[in-house]
Protein backbone atom coordinates (compact mmCIF):
# COMPACT_ATOMS: atom_id res chain seq x y z
CA UNK A 1 0.00 0.00 0.00
CA UNK A 2 1.64 3.23 -1.05
CA UNK A 3 2.22 5.71 1.71
CA UNK A 4 2.19 9.49 1.51
CA UNK A 5 3.18 10.57 -1.97
CA UNK A 6 6.79 11.39 -2.75
CA UNK A 7 6.68 14.09 -5.39
CA UNK A 8 9.21 13.81 -8.18
CA UNK A 9 10.33 10.35 -7.07
CA UNK A 10 12.29 9.68 -10.27
CA UNK A 11 14.04 13.02 -10.02
CA UNK A 12 15.03 12.24 -6.44
CA UNK A 13 16.33 8.82 -7.42
CA UNK A 14 18.37 10.39 -10.19
CA UNK A 15 17.74 7.46 -12.54
CA UNK A 16 17.05 7.63 -16.31
CA UNK A 17 13.82 6.41 -17.83
CA UNK A 18 15.61 3.14 -18.70
CA UNK A 19 14.80 3.12 -22.38
CA UNK A 20 17.61 0.58 -22.57
CA UNK A 21 15.33 -2.13 -21.16
CA UNK A 22 15.36 -4.64 -24.01
CA UNK A 23 12.95 -7.41 -24.96
CA UNK A 24 14.39 -10.68 -23.67
CA UNK A 25 15.97 -13.12 -26.10
CA UNK A 26 15.68 -16.90 -25.99
CA UNK A 27 18.00 -19.77 -26.82
CA UNK A 28 21.33 -21.09 -25.56
CA UNK A 29 23.03 -20.84 -22.17
CA UNK A 30 23.94 -17.21 -22.75
CA UNK A 31 20.28 -16.42 -23.18
CA UNK A 32 19.49 -18.07 -19.86
CA UNK A 33 22.02 -15.87 -18.13
CA UNK A 34 20.74 -12.87 -20.08
CA UNK A 35 17.15 -13.58 -19.05
CA UNK A 36 18.16 -13.56 -15.39
CA UNK A 37 20.14 -10.32 -15.75
CA UNK A 38 17.28 -8.66 -17.63
CA UNK A 39 14.77 -9.76 -14.97
CA UNK A 40 17.02 -8.34 -12.25
CA UNK A 41 17.21 -5.05 -14.13
CA UNK A 42 13.44 -4.86 -14.56
CA UNK A 43 12.78 -5.56 -10.89
CA UNK A 44 15.49 -3.17 -9.74
CA UNK A 45 13.86 -0.33 -11.70
CA UNK A 46 10.49 -1.25 -10.14
CA UNK A 47 11.89 -1.14 -6.60
CA UNK A 48 14.03 1.98 -7.03
CA UNK A 49 11.28 4.01 -8.67
CA UNK A 50 8.52 3.04 -6.26
CA UNK A 51 6.41 0.93 -8.63
CA UNK A 52 3.63 -1.10 -7.08
CA UNK A 53 3.16 -3.40 -10.10
CA UNK A 54 4.90 -4.42 -13.31
CA UNK A 55 2.90 -5.55 -16.38
CA UNK A 56 4.46 -7.89 -18.93
CA UNK A 57 1.94 -8.10 -21.78
CA UNK A 58 2.46 -8.72 -25.51
CA UNK A 59 1.70 -5.72 -27.73
CA UNK A 60 2.68 -3.26 -25.00
CA UNK A 61 6.02 -1.98 -23.71
CA UNK A 62 7.09 -3.08 -20.27
CA UNK A 63 4.74 -1.11 -17.99
CA UNK A 64 5.39 0.04 -14.41
CA UNK A 65 2.53 1.26 -12.21
CA UNK A 66 3.87 4.16 -10.15
CA UNK A 67 1.56 6.14 -7.83
CA UNK A 68 -1.42 4.71 -9.68
CA UNK A 69 -0.20 5.79 -13.15
CA UNK A 70 1.21 3.72 -16.01
CA UNK A 71 4.81 4.32 -17.04
CA UNK A 72 5.66 2.45 -20.26
CA UNK A 73 9.31 1.75 -21.06
CA UNK A 74 11.29 0.44 -24.03
CA UNK A 75 10.15 -1.48 -27.10
CA UNK A 76 6.81 -3.20 -27.58
CA UNK A 77 6.98 -6.77 -26.29
CA UNK A 78 6.22 -9.66 -28.63
CA UNK A 79 4.77 -13.03 -27.47
CA UNK A 80 8.23 -14.62 -27.49
CA UNK A 81 9.53 -11.77 -25.33
CA UNK A 82 6.83 -12.15 -22.68
CA UNK A 83 7.39 -15.91 -22.58
CA UNK A 84 11.13 -15.36 -22.04
CA UNK A 85 10.44 -12.99 -19.12
CA UNK A 86 8.00 -15.45 -17.59
CA UNK A 87 10.42 -18.37 -17.93
CA UNK A 88 13.00 -16.24 -16.15
CA UNK A 89 10.43 -15.65 -13.37
CA UNK A 90 9.93 -19.39 -12.94
CA UNK A 91 13.69 -19.91 -12.91
CA UNK A 92 14.09 -17.29 -10.18
CA UNK A 93 11.24 -18.83 -8.15
CA UNK A 94 12.72 -22.34 -8.60
CA UNK A 95 9.49 -23.62 -10.11
CA UNK A 96 9.08 -25.93 -13.09
CA UNK A 97 7.63 -23.78 -15.90
CA UNK A 98 6.57 -26.74 -18.06
CA UNK A 99 4.09 -27.87 -15.42
CA UNK A 100 2.13 -24.63 -15.93
CA UNK A 101 3.05 -23.06 -19.26
CA UNK A 102 2.00 -26.02 -21.43
CA UNK A 103 -1.50 -25.92 -20.00
CA UNK A 104 -4.18 -24.16 -22.10
CA UNK A 105 -5.16 -22.27 -18.94
CA UNK A 106 -2.19 -21.02 -16.90
CA UNK A 107 -3.45 -18.74 -14.12
CA UNK A 108 -0.57 -19.38 -11.74
CA UNK A 109 0.21 -17.42 -8.55
CA UNK A 110 3.54 -17.57 -6.76
CA UNK A 111 6.01 -15.40 -4.89
CA UNK A 112 9.80 -15.19 -4.76
CA UNK A 113 12.62 -13.08 -3.30
CA UNK A 114 15.66 -11.43 -4.85
CA UNK A 115 18.65 -10.56 -2.71
CA UNK A 116 18.98 -6.83 -1.94
CA UNK A 117 15.76 -6.04 -3.85
CA UNK A 118 12.64 -7.41 -2.22
CA UNK A 119 9.87 -9.94 -2.57
CA UNK A 120 7.62 -10.17 -5.59
CA UNK A 121 4.22 -11.74 -6.15
CA UNK A 122 3.72 -13.03 -9.68
CA UNK A 123 0.48 -13.86 -11.45
CA UNK A 124 1.01 -15.62 -14.77
CA UNK A 125 -1.87 -15.80 -17.24
CA UNK A 126 -2.60 -16.44 -20.88
CA UNK A 127 -4.31 -13.74 -22.97
CA UNK A 128 -5.05 -13.80 -26.71
CA UNK A 129 -2.94 -16.93 -27.03
CA UNK A 130 0.23 -15.47 -25.45
CA UNK A 131 1.68 -15.52 -21.96
CA UNK A 132 1.47 -12.46 -19.74
CA UNK A 133 2.34 -11.64 -16.14
CA UNK A 134 1.59 -9.04 -13.50
CA UNK A 135 4.16 -8.61 -10.73
CA UNK A 136 3.43 -7.02 -7.36
CA UNK A 137 6.42 -5.40 -5.66
CA UNK A 138 6.82 -6.13 -1.93
CA UNK A 139 9.74 -4.40 -0.22
CA UNK A 140 11.91 -6.34 2.21
CA UNK A 141 11.03 -5.70 5.82
CA UNK A 142 7.66 -4.96 7.30
CA UNK A 143 5.71 -1.77 6.57
CA UNK A 144 5.70 1.18 8.94
CA UNK A 145 2.05 1.95 9.79
CA UNK A 146 2.78 5.57 10.72
CA UNK A 147 4.49 6.23 7.38
CA UNK A 148 1.56 4.66 5.54
CA UNK A 149 -1.06 6.68 7.37
CA UNK A 150 -2.63 3.71 9.18
CA UNK A 151 -4.39 5.21 12.21
CA UNK A 152 -4.05 3.84 15.77
CA UNK A 153 -7.73 2.88 15.73
CA UNK A 154 -6.94 0.29 13.04
CA UNK A 155 -3.95 -1.12 14.90
CA UNK A 156 -6.02 -1.38 18.09
CA UNK A 157 -7.76 -4.46 16.65
CA UNK A 158 -4.44 -6.31 17.05
CA UNK A 159 -5.03 -6.15 20.82
CA UNK A 160 -8.23 -8.18 20.64
CA UNK A 161 -7.95 -11.71 21.99
CA UNK A 162 -10.65 -13.54 20.04
CA UNK A 163 -13.25 -13.16 17.32
CA UNK A 164 -13.22 -12.10 13.67
CA UNK A 165 -11.60 -8.96 12.25
CA UNK A 166 -12.16 -8.24 8.55
CA UNK A 167 -10.08 -5.96 6.34
CA UNK A 168 -11.93 -5.21 3.12
CA UNK A 169 -11.48 -3.20 -0.05
CA UNK A 170 -10.86 -3.50 -3.79
CA UNK A 171 -7.91 -5.49 -5.13
CA UNK A 172 -4.68 -3.52 -4.75
CA UNK A 173 -6.00 -1.28 -1.98
CA UNK A 174 -3.39 -2.38 0.56
CA UNK A 175 -5.32 -4.94 2.62
CA UNK A 176 -2.29 -7.25 2.91
CA UNK A 177 -0.16 -4.34 4.10
CA UNK A 178 -2.65 -3.36 6.80
CA UNK A 179 -2.84 -6.97 7.97
CA UNK A 180 0.96 -7.25 8.00
CA UNK A 181 1.11 -4.22 10.33
CA UNK A 182 -1.40 -5.78 12.74
CA UNK A 183 0.33 -9.18 12.73
CA UNK A 184 3.67 -7.46 13.38
CA UNK A 185 2.14 -5.54 16.31
CA UNK A 186 0.92 -8.81 17.85
CA UNK A 187 4.31 -10.44 17.24
CA UNK A 188 6.08 -7.62 19.09
CA UNK A 189 3.64 -7.14 21.96
CA UNK A 190 2.61 -10.55 23.26
CA UNK A 191 3.37 -14.26 23.25
CA UNK A 192 1.43 -16.76 21.19
CA UNK A 193 1.31 -18.82 18.00
CA UNK A 194 0.42 -16.93 14.81
CA UNK A 195 -0.56 -19.04 11.79
CA UNK A 196 -0.93 -17.34 8.41
CA UNK A 197 -2.49 -18.89 5.29
CA UNK A 198 -1.75 -16.86 2.18
CA UNK A 199 -1.92 -17.21 -1.60
CA UNK A 200 0.92 -16.42 -2.02
CA UNK A 201 2.96 -15.32 1.02
CA UNK A 202 3.82 -11.63 0.71
CA UNK A 203 5.39 -10.27 3.91
CA UNK A 204 7.79 -12.47 5.86
CA UNK A 205 7.31 -12.38 9.64
CA UNK A 206 10.23 -13.57 11.77
CA UNK A 207 9.73 -15.21 15.17
CA UNK A 208 9.70 -12.51 17.82
CA UNK A 209 7.62 -12.85 20.98
CA UNK A 210 5.34 -15.11 18.94
CA UNK A 211 5.98 -18.29 17.01
CA UNK A 212 4.98 -17.44 13.43
CA UNK A 213 3.99 -20.24 11.05
CA UNK A 214 3.39 -19.09 7.46
CA UNK A 215 1.75 -21.44 4.96
CA UNK A 216 1.39 -20.78 1.24
CA UNK A 217 -1.62 -22.20 -0.58
CA UNK A 218 -0.43 -24.40 -3.44
CA UNK A 219 2.99 -24.99 -1.88
CA UNK A 220 2.47 -25.84 1.81
CA UNK A 221 -1.22 -26.72 1.64
CA UNK A 222 -3.78 -27.41 -1.07
CA UNK A 223 -6.57 -25.02 -0.07
CA UNK A 224 -7.49 -22.36 2.46
CA UNK A 225 -10.13 -24.65 3.97
CA UNK A 226 -7.67 -27.53 4.41
CA UNK A 227 -5.11 -25.20 6.04
CA UNK A 228 -7.75 -23.63 8.29
CA UNK A 229 -9.09 -26.98 9.50
CA UNK A 230 -5.54 -28.08 10.23
CA UNK A 231 -4.73 -24.85 12.06
CA UNK A 232 -7.38 -25.55 14.67
CA UNK A 233 -5.27 -28.57 15.78
CA UNK A 234 -2.02 -26.57 15.89
CA UNK A 235 -2.55 -24.57 19.09
CA UNK A 236 -3.14 -21.21 17.37
CA UNK A 237 -3.71 -17.93 19.14
CA UNK A 238 -3.98 -15.77 16.01
CA UNK A 239 -4.93 -16.91 12.49
CA UNK A 240 -4.51 -14.87 9.32
CA UNK A 241 -6.66 -16.22 6.48
CA UNK A 242 -5.65 -14.51 3.24
CA UNK A 243 -9.15 -14.35 1.78
CA UNK A 244 -12.66 -15.67 2.46
CA UNK A 245 -13.41 -16.76 -1.10
CA UNK A 246 -16.57 -18.85 -0.74
CA UNK A 247 -19.22 -19.96 1.71
CA UNK A 248 -17.23 -23.03 2.82
CA UNK A 249 -14.20 -20.90 3.72
CA UNK A 250 -16.46 -18.36 5.47
CA UNK A 251 -18.15 -21.11 7.47
CA UNK A 252 -14.89 -22.67 8.67
CA UNK A 253 -13.46 -19.21 9.45
CA UNK A 254 -16.46 -18.32 11.61
CA UNK A 255 -16.22 -21.68 13.39
CA UNK A 256 -12.55 -20.96 14.10
CA UNK A 257 -13.39 -17.53 15.51
CA UNK A 258 -16.03 -19.13 17.73
CA UNK A 259 -13.46 -21.45 19.34
CA UNK A 260 -11.56 -18.58 20.97
CA UNK A 261 -8.92 -17.59 18.39
CA UNK A 262 -8.42 -14.12 16.92
CA UNK A 263 -8.90 -14.50 13.19
CA UNK A 264 -8.10 -11.90 10.53
CA UNK A 265 -9.29 -12.18 6.94
CA UNK A 266 -10.20 -10.12 3.87
CA UNK A 267 -13.05 -9.58 1.43
CA UNK A 268 -13.25 -7.57 -1.78
CA UNK A 269 -16.01 -5.29 -0.49
CA UNK A 270 -16.21 -1.59 0.32
CA UNK A 271 -17.96 -0.56 3.51
CA UNK A 272 -19.00 -2.54 6.59
CA UNK A 273 -22.66 -2.78 5.57
CA UNK A 274 -21.76 -4.21 2.15
CA UNK A 275 -19.38 -6.64 3.85
CA UNK A 276 -22.10 -7.99 6.14
CA UNK A 277 -24.47 -8.40 3.18
CA UNK A 278 -21.77 -10.17 1.14
CA UNK A 279 -21.15 -12.75 3.86
CA UNK A 280 -24.81 -13.38 4.65
CA UNK A 281 -25.82 -13.61 0.96
CA UNK A 282 -23.13 -16.25 0.35
CA UNK A 283 -25.24 -18.75 2.30
CA UNK A 284 -28.58 -20.34 1.35
CA UNK A 285 -31.65 -18.40 2.48
CA UNK A 286 -32.54 -21.07 5.04
CA UNK A 287 -29.21 -20.55 6.83
CA UNK A 288 -28.95 -16.76 6.68
CA UNK A 289 -30.67 -16.15 10.01
CA UNK A 290 -28.22 -18.47 11.75
CA UNK A 291 -25.27 -16.77 10.00
CA UNK A 292 -26.46 -13.33 11.14
CA UNK A 293 -26.59 -14.52 14.76
CA UNK A 294 -23.16 -16.12 14.42
CA UNK A 295 -21.64 -12.97 12.87
CA UNK A 296 -23.15 -10.73 15.51
CA UNK A 297 -21.54 -12.87 18.20
CA UNK A 298 -17.99 -13.25 16.80
CA UNK A 299 -17.37 -10.09 14.75
CA UNK A 300 -14.91 -7.69 16.38
CA UNK A 301 -14.78 -5.12 13.61
CA UNK A 302 -14.53 -4.28 9.92
CA UNK A 303 -11.81 -2.10 8.43
CA UNK A 304 -12.60 -1.02 4.88
CA UNK A 305 -10.02 0.83 2.81
CA UNK A 306 -9.35 2.22 -0.63
CA UNK A 307 -6.49 4.07 -2.29
CA UNK A 308 -7.33 7.48 -3.72
CA UNK A 309 -5.23 9.91 -5.79
CA UNK A 310 -3.78 12.90 -3.95
CA UNK A 311 -3.43 16.49 -5.10
CA UNK A 312 0.35 16.06 -5.56
CA UNK A 313 0.03 13.12 -7.96
CA UNK A 314 0.51 10.35 -5.40
CA UNK A 315 -1.92 8.13 -3.53
CA UNK A 316 -3.21 7.92 0.01
CA UNK A 317 -5.52 5.56 1.84
CA UNK A 318 -9.02 6.29 3.13
CA UNK A 319 -10.35 4.07 5.92
CA UNK A 320 -13.76 3.14 7.23
CA UNK A 321 -13.50 1.74 10.76
CA UNK A 322 -16.38 -0.16 12.37
CA UNK A 323 -16.13 -1.55 15.90
CA UNK A 324 -18.73 -4.12 16.94
CA UNK A 325 -20.59 -2.26 19.65
CA UNK A 326 -23.74 -3.81 21.20
CA UNK A 327 -25.87 -1.57 18.95
CA UNK A 328 -24.11 -2.76 15.80
CA UNK A 329 -24.32 -6.40 16.89
CA UNK A 330 -28.08 -5.94 17.25
CA UNK A 331 -28.32 -4.46 13.72
CA UNK A 332 -26.42 -7.43 12.27
CA UNK A 333 -28.48 -9.98 14.18
CA UNK A 334 -31.77 -8.37 13.14
CA UNK A 335 -30.77 -7.92 9.48
CA UNK A 336 -30.79 -4.11 9.60
CA UNK A 337 -27.37 -3.72 7.98
CA UNK A 338 -28.55 -0.59 6.11
CA UNK A 339 -28.42 1.23 9.46
CA UNK A 340 -24.78 0.38 10.15
CA UNK A 341 -23.44 3.59 8.57
CA UNK A 342 -25.51 5.70 10.97
CA UNK A 343 -24.19 3.68 13.94
CA UNK A 344 -20.61 4.16 12.75
CA UNK A 345 -21.17 7.92 12.58
CA UNK A 346 -22.67 7.87 16.08
CA UNK A 347 -19.58 5.99 17.28
CA UNK A 348 -17.06 8.65 16.26
CA UNK A 349 -16.09 9.18 19.90
CA UNK A 350 -15.10 5.49 20.04
CA UNK A 351 -12.75 5.88 17.07
CA UNK A 352 -15.17 4.78 14.37
CA UNK A 353 -15.33 6.53 11.01
CA UNK A 354 -17.32 6.05 7.81
CA UNK A 355 -15.59 5.94 4.43
CA UNK A 356 -17.31 9.17 3.39
CA UNK A 357 -16.18 10.94 6.58
CA UNK A 358 -12.61 9.78 5.93
CA UNK A 359 -12.74 11.13 2.37
CA UNK A 360 -14.26 14.40 3.55
CA UNK A 361 -11.47 14.81 6.13
CA UNK A 362 -8.82 14.23 3.44
CA UNK A 363 -10.53 16.81 1.24
CA UNK A 364 -10.68 19.42 4.01
CA UNK A 365 -7.00 18.82 4.72
CA UNK A 366 -6.16 19.52 1.08
CA UNK A 367 -4.85 15.98 0.49
CA UNK A 368 -7.46 15.15 -2.17
CA UNK A 369 -9.72 17.22 -4.40
CA UNK A 370 -13.45 17.59 -4.03
CA UNK A 371 -13.89 15.71 -7.31
CA UNK A 372 -11.86 12.78 -5.96
CA UNK A 373 -13.94 12.67 -2.78
CA UNK A 374 -17.14 12.59 -4.84
CA UNK A 375 -15.76 9.91 -7.16
CA UNK A 376 -14.77 7.51 -4.37
CA UNK A 377 -17.58 8.15 -1.89
CA UNK A 378 -20.31 5.62 -1.12
CA UNK A 379 -23.19 8.09 -0.81
CA UNK A 380 -22.98 10.88 -3.38
CA UNK A 381 -25.70 13.23 -2.14
CA UNK A 382 -24.55 12.94 1.47
CA UNK A 383 -20.97 13.65 0.43
CA UNK A 384 -22.03 16.71 -1.54
CA UNK A 385 -23.62 18.11 1.62
CA UNK A 386 -20.53 17.26 3.68
CA UNK A 387 -18.31 19.16 1.26
CA UNK A 388 -20.62 22.09 0.70
CA UNK A 389 -18.51 24.34 2.92
CA UNK A 390 -15.18 22.61 2.42
CA UNK A 391 -14.03 24.29 -0.80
Amino acid sequence: MPGPAVKGRRALMGRPRAAHVRPLQRGGPEAKKGNFMELTEILRIAVNEGASDVFVVAGLPLTFKINGHQDRRGAVLMPDDTEAVIRALYQQARRDPEQHLNSPSVDDDFSFSMRDLGRFRANVLRQRGSLAAVLRVIRFGLPDPAALGIPPQVLSFARRRQGLVLVTGPAGSGKSTTLACMIDAINREREGHIITMEDPIEFIHHHNRCIVTQREVGTDTRTYVQALRGALRESPDVILLGEMRDDETMEVAMQAAETGQLLFSTLHTTGAANTMDRIIDAFPAARQGQVRVQLAMILQGVISQQLVPTTDGGQTVAFEIMDSTPAIRTLIREGRTHQIDASIQAGAALGMCTMDDSLAALCRAGRITKETALTYCLHLETMQRKLAGAM
